[in-house]
């Protein structure tokens, strides 16, 4: 690997962990074009396509959990993709994450995501979560 092609792995990560940082953990959404083009594709069937799915997507979660925070427990970089195992917590005490209502539960589940990035700014993204943990902390699904 050249010395430029670790640099870009470098940069990379620190604008997954600006990402991290301003939108999820602070909940700026008006922080979102800094790190993402409008042409994004999302491959999760619940999150709407582009920056502004994203951001709909993330209005209605964060409304529904407003202490949501995820804990980076590691990042993994090759080429133009960066890999982010992280651990998502909140409580469950308003309207927003797909349409069920409060529970007042606290949450806790894990999540790989998977980016892909074109100019420094994220163009794509796939996501493993525990869903299973999560449906049934909200109440979607019985223990």
């Amino acid at each position: 690997m050249s010395n430029n092609e670790a640099a870009e792995i470098e940069r990379n990560k620190q604008v997954i962990e600006d990402f991290y940082r301003e939108v999820f953990q602070k909940h700026d959404l008006d922080a979102v074009g800094r790190f993402m083009h409008d042409d994004y594709i999302q491959h999760n069937a619940d999150c709407p396509q582009g920056k502004t799915g994203f951001v709909e997507f993330h209005r209605g979660f964060f409304a529904a959990m407003p202490d949501f925070y995820p804990i980076i427990n590691r990042m993994v970089a090759e080429g133009d993709l960066v890999w982010v195992y992280n651990t998502i917590t909140g409580t469950h005490t308003g309207q927003g994450f797909l349409d069920y209502p409060p529970t007042n539960n606290d949450i806790r589940y894990d999540v790989v995501d998977m980016y892909r990035l074109r100019d420094g700014k994220v163009c794509e993204h796939w996501d493993v979560a525990d869903t299973r943990a999560l449906f049934t902390q909200v109440g979607a699904i019985q223990p």
